[in-house]
Formats: C-alpha cells, sequence, structure tokens
C-alpha cells in the first residue's frame, strides 16, 4: 500500500494498528510525499480515482494486475487539482443509495481492491494488491 503526504493519522498511532494496518507484514507500506513522487517510484500504466464526482461506476473497469487506485480522504475525497490530473475518464463512484451517505475510506478501498482482485480470479500476484494509494 502506498500511502501519500499529508496522512490524516500517525503511522505510530496504536488506534491505527487496531484498526488494520497491523497487517504491515502481509502489505508493505511506502508513504510518498506527493503524487508526483509516488508516480515516480510506481510508474503505474493506468491510475484511477474513486470520488462521488466519478461518472461511471468502478464495476465498468476491467481491472489490470498493473492498476493503480487513489483515494481522497473521507471529510473531502481527492482533491480538485488531482481530479483534473486524472481527467473524468479515470475517474470512478461507488454507487449508493439514495439518502445514505458514502461508505468509509477502509470501505471503500476494500470494495474496490476486491473487485480488481476477483476479476483476476483471486490469483492477483504483482502490483494490484498494493497500489491502493491515499492521498490528502
Amino acid at each position: 500500500m502506498h500511502l501519500i503526504e499529508p496522512l490524516g493519522f500517525s503511522l505510530e498511532d496504536r488506534r491505527l494498528r487496531r484498526a488494520g494496518l497491523d497487517y504491515h507484514e502481509l502489505t508493505g507500506i511506502a508513504v510518498h510525499a506527493e503524487i508526483g513522487a509516488f508516480m515516480a517510484h510506481v510508474q503505474p500504466l493506468r491510475v484511477f480515482g474513486f470520488s462521488t464526482k466519478g461518472q461511471g461506476c468502478y464495476t465498468d473497469i476491467a481491472f489490470r494486475p498493473e492498476d493503480a487506485f487513489l483515494f481522497g480522504p473521507e471529510t473531502r475525497g481527492l482533491p480538485p487539482h488531482l481530479l483534473e490530473r486524472l481527467g473524468p475518464e479515470n475517474i470512478f463512484r461507488i454507487p449508493m443509495r439514495a439518502g445514505c451517505r458514502s461508505l468509509n475510506l477502509s470501505n471503500a478501498v476494500a470494495v474496490i481492491v476486491y473487485e480488481a482482485w476477483r476479476q483476476q480470479g483471486f490469483h492477483a500476484t504483482g502490483s494490484l494488491a498494493t497500489q491502493a494509494a491515499l492521498s490528502k
């Protein structure tokens, strides 16, 4: 998993470990100073952003193992400069029932990563399982 600063939490926080990131031995965590550093390090072939502003649904994507996923903070989502950089064709949403709040960040990431993994026959290797990036 790649995290892009600034983070809205401390990686040292015991509440964070209790929330599930204590599985770091199963998922390597890399922290990048900004989106450009992430892109230079990972060099993903395709990058998808997930936002309530997305026109397409995540189920419209035929995921590939080398894909990278960007998620913003729960309170604001992806910032406008990233939405613009990605372009509307690469921004997707998770549909919600009318009147319901959006999923929290960890659930949204789980939905997308699990769907990508399912499409790969639950045999994804390489970068798919580790390219979820969280950006503020």
